[in-house]
């Protein structure tokens, strides 16, 4: 059975543990301002989700990470439904994300109906890295987050 809440502080050591690119401070804001979840399969907790808001309005959802014993089972896509059906609720029409261009990510988006929005190049030194790709997805009511037909 699987079971998705906003993320709480005790949820500290999981969080850490697949999203160590977060500062206990920023993690602390995510708690207070719930823009976090974590997602519990047969009450294992097994994965998380955090977003903030693109340019103050825009939902952008920043991270998304199945733990590797729990990969295959569709939890992330799970985790993301529930995600954009909430940012419906709260009057959001239109939700973004982003992955580095050698990420398999990528392709998980595109099924999940995101659409390539342009990239931004990250060449400064010092901050060099991979093409990040930007995704949209509008979002309708009555329309969840599913894998498309094709992929069984």
């Amino acid at each position: 059975m699987i079971m998705i809440r906003p993320v709480k502080e005790e949820d500290q050591a999981l969080w850490r543990s697949l999203d160590p690119h977060l500062s206990l401070d920023q993690f602390l804001r995510k708690v207070r301002d719930r823009q976090g979840y974590v997602l519990f399969s047969d009450g294992v907790p097994c994965a998380v989700l955090r977003y903030q808001l693109f340019w103050d309005e825009i939902p952008f959802l920043t991270h998304l990470k199945v733990d590797d014993a729990f990969r295959g089972q569709h939890l992330g896509l799970a985790l993301l439904s529930q995600w954009e059906q909430d940012m419906l609720a709260f009057g959001y029409d239109m939700v973004m994300t982003s992955t580095q261009s050698n990420e398999d990510a990528q392709n998980f988006y595109r099924r999940a109906g995101y659409r390539d929005a342009g990239c931004l190049v990250m060449d400064v030194p010092g901050h060099t890295q991979p093409t990040e790709l930007l995704f949209t997805k509008k979002l309708l009511p009555g329309c969840a987050c599913e894998r498309k037909k094709d992929e069984g």
